[in-house]
């Protein structure tokens, strides 16, 4: 990926969850004065973040979820989707299930993804609750061999008015990249699970996303990002399906159109000016 020009907007836009933006665009000389010291790093870390947090969200729903859906139906149940390499201990207390998710030195997951370290999780005993908080903690924790720490507290609603699972997740994550530096991640976010739930497979699983965070950057640069229309994930999918993503930086505002539901690299970009540009996404790996 080259040094971004006019793109360090598009560049700001690779915030958007998993997923990379790789373009070019001529600068105008007011942007380069202002935009400098943003580097391709900056962007780098800021999608890496975005996806360490949101898989370490997933993997701590989805452990709760397959307790819920085995608890409360009286059937048995196991998700498929962490592999046989992670190792799930519970303790329960006379209030609480404590979860103790290890990785061991290392275990790739469905999505290629490789982890290490101990995820914690803690909620209350009672599994008919309507809605709990589930507190999510980190030890000696590796994701694609970038070290993280942080936690985050999950407030989990088993219906919606929907009538679908969704949980609100107030999250704060740092990463220490091998080379020494550090980028950090701070927000909130809202997530359904409109399609999947129960089936025990990983790959017809269907989230629609929202909320707002706080990304700063290895270089001390900060971007505010909101989504405007919630995000669609498909596990299925490499990439964000649809919906609205609003970023920025400073004074400056632009927006990324995600598509129809098309399972595609493609995203319409806006710029704060008002011009447009197709760009093509990749997700990081």
């Amino acid at each position: 990926m080259k040094r971004l020009k006019k793109m360090n907007f598009a560049g700001v836009m690779l915030m958007a969850t998993l997923l990379f933006v790789s373009c070019e665009k001529d600068e105008s000389p007011e942007i380069i004065q202002e935009e400098q010291t943003f580097e391709v790093a900056d962007l780098q870390a800021s999608d890496e973040s975005e996806l360490i947090s949101e898989e370490i969200l997933n993997i701590g729903e989805d452990v709760y979820a397959t307790d819920e859906i085995a608890l409360t139906s009286k059937g048995d149940y196991r998700s498929d989707y962490l592999p046989d390499c992670v190792t799930i201990t519970t303790v329960v207390t006379s209030t609480t299930r404590e979860k103790t998710i290890d990785f061991g030195e290392g275990c790739e997951l469905p999505n290629g993804n490789i982890l290490s370290g101990i995820i914690y999780l803690s909620y209350e005993k009672d599994m008919e609750l309507a809605t709990k908080t589930l507190a999510l903690s980190l030890e000696n924790f590796t994701f694609n061999g970038v070290g993280v720490e942080g936690s985050a507290s999950i407030l989990r609603m088993r219906s919606n008015e929907s009538g679908n699972p969704q949980s609100d997740a107030n999250a704060s994550f740092s990463g220490t990249w091998p080379d020494g530096s550090t980028a950090s991640f701070t927000g909130n976010r809202t997530r359904e699970w409109i399609e999947g739930f129960g089936s025990g497979f990983w790959g017809d699983n269907v989230f629609l996303i929202s909320g707002k965070g706080t990304f700063t950057g290895k270089l001390g640069n900060v971007f505010v990002k909101e989504t405007i229309s919630p995000l669609r994930r498909e596990l299925a999918c490499r990439f964000i399906v649809s919906g609205v993503l609003q970023i920025s930086r400073n004074d400056l505002t632009a927006s990324l159109d995600f598509g129809d539901g098309s399972c595609d690299a493609k995203g319409l970009l806006t710029y704060p000016d008002g011009e447009t540009e197709e760009i093509f996404l990749r997700r990081f790996k």
